[in-house]
């Protein structure tokens, strides 16, 4: 097997395995600093650290016009996406309506993560968090990237391959974290819905609309149909795979 150029590797941060594949050589200076940037979105954005600022911000010891530009930044960010999407991506669905701005700031983080390594000059790279994943160039010695979509109920079985150059890739389902994601108007988790995925240029918003559009259960693939700049497969509970005209899977091998 020929060896791939560049370099491989893998952290457990913001709860989640975080894995660059930067394909070219003498990156490491590069991929230490996009693992730092994943480290700081953790301390400023962890509800599970308590001195972290959306932790502070919930408790009520800062108020949002002391908030960092970031923070600034993803609270507006959500509440956009919650007239987007109809209410269904809601930063405040948590158990005590605190704020969990979590559905966004892991694409967001990997979004600046990659213009880090955009900006050091690297060109052919990916970068997953949680799955969700950002790619960049080529996947060098190959002409593109293909990502494997896990089945949502076959754990050893991928339901679709995805293929690019420059494309985000998001998930949203139950088969991983159980029922994560409900209705925010019902608080019922989707029964008639497996997995939605959303490919686009910005994996923010992708992860968003992935989240919305599986939270919307039956309705989702008739919303999914009308994104602008982004498309959509889903797997819906009885078999069916509904995909938008513009969804990029790879043709068979």
């Amino acid at each position: 097997m020929t060896d791939l150029p560049g370099i491989r590797r893998i952290e457990f941060i913001m709860g989640m395995p975080i894995i660059l594949d930067v394909r070219h050589d003498g990156a490491d200076d590069a991929v230490e600093a996009a693992y730092d940037w994943f480290r700081h979105v953790d301390a400023v954005f962890s509800t599970y650290k308590e001195d972290s600022e959306i932790s502070r911000l919930n408790r009520g010891e800062l108020h949002r016009r002391e908030c960092t530009p970031d923070m600034k930044f993803i609270l507006d960010r959500c509440e956009e996406l919650t007239e987007i999407t109809d209410g269904y991506f809601d930063m405040r669905a948590t158990a005590d309506r605190s704020l969990d701005p979590s559905g966004l700031v892991k694409g967001w983080s990997v979004d600046r993560a990659a213009e880090l390594l955009l900006e050091a000059g690297l060109t052919n790279f990916a970068v997953s968090a949680g799955g969700d994943m950002r790619l960049a160039g080529c996947a060098d010695p190959e002409p593109e990237w293909r990502v494997g979509i896990q089945h949502p109920t076959e754990r050893d079985q991928i339901a679709a391959v995805v293929a690019g150059n420059d494309l985000a890739v998001a998930t949203s389902g139950a088969y991983i974290r159980g029922d994560h994601v409900v209705d925010p108007h019902t608080g019922e988790a989707p029964r008639q819905v497996l997995s939605v995925t959303i490919t686009g240029p910005v994996l923010a918003d992708a992860d968003a609309f992935a989240t919305a559009a599986f939270a919307m259960d039956g309705r989702g693939p008739e919303w999914t149909a009308r994104l602008v700049g982004y498309e959509a497969m889903t797997i819906m509970a009885d078999g069916r795979v509904l995909s938008t005209a513009g969804f990029p899977v790879a043709p068979p091998d």
